[in-house]
């Protein structure tokens, strides 16, 4: 099946890391019931309370630390590595758990949890270690400047240019493991089938954009994907 397509591009959600023991944002017993998202992923919050943001994300990073990549991650490696074609992994996820596997042709757009980023100079750095208002800039040395490297709500996300070129060009777009609800990323399957690509949604049940996808695939990720990956490489 894999030589009727020649452009793929997968877009991951946080459902592709719930098995890895990572926390989602809008299940039922989600981040977003514990947290509120004003609070820890909003640019005012961060400047109302950064000790809060930082615990917050401080406590992400040792979970993404003591997890591993699950099956479906090896499987979107494993295609990647045997896609004939143009091949683009875009996640929302901040995690790393698709470098882990294996994957390369790879785009964050909201940033990575193992990463902060200076105010002060803009330097990004990577980072495993807690941070907190008295953590100086390694680049420049300044102190009370340093936040985590992700896309909170009302910023900009990363790489939007490369993936809308990459959708324009793609017959074949796939969406794995995501609610459907936050944008920009919810509207890539209207940019796909503009383009008349084949659209695919793989999910534990049907996101909020379900009715937009031509083929649907439901269960849990560690299953159903490296299934779809073994049909495409048939």
């Amino acid at each position: 099946m894999a030589t009727n397509y020649r452009s793929l591009v997968i877009l991951t959600g946080a459902g592709i890391s719930a098995e890895s023991g990572l926390g989602t944002f809008r299940d039922k017993d989600g981040l977003w019931t514990k947290y509120d998202l004003r609070d820890v992923a909003t640019p005012e919050g961060f400047e109302r309370n950064p000790a809060l943001v930082h615990d917050f994300y401080n406590a992400r990073r040792r979970n993404l630390i003591e997890a591993a990549p699950n099956p479906a991650h090896a499987a979107l490696a494993a295609l990647e590595r045997a896609w004939p074609g143009d091949f683009l992994l875009v996640t929302q996820n901040v995690d790393d758990l698709h470098e882990r596997a294996g994957s390369t042709k790879l785009l964050h757009m909201h940033g990575e949890l193992l990463k902060i980023r200076c105010e002060s100079c803009g330097n990004v750095l990577p980072c495993r270690e807690d941070i907190d208002l008295s953590s100086a800039c390694p680049a420049c040395a300044t102190p009370g400047y340093m936040r985590p490297h992700v896309v909170w709500f009302g910023e900009m996300p990363f790489y939007m240019d490369r993936i809308e070129q990459a959708l324009n060009g793609c017959d074949l777009f796939v969406s794995i493991g995501t609610s459907g609800n936050v944008y920009p990323a919810a509207g890539f399957v209207a940019e796909a089938r503009r383009r008349r690509a084949h659209t695919v949604e793989l999910n534990l049940e049907p996101s909020e954009g379900f009715s937009h996808f031509a083929e649907k695939r439901y269960g849990a990720a560690s299953e159903i994907v490296p299934a779809y990956v073994q049909e495409l490489l048939r």
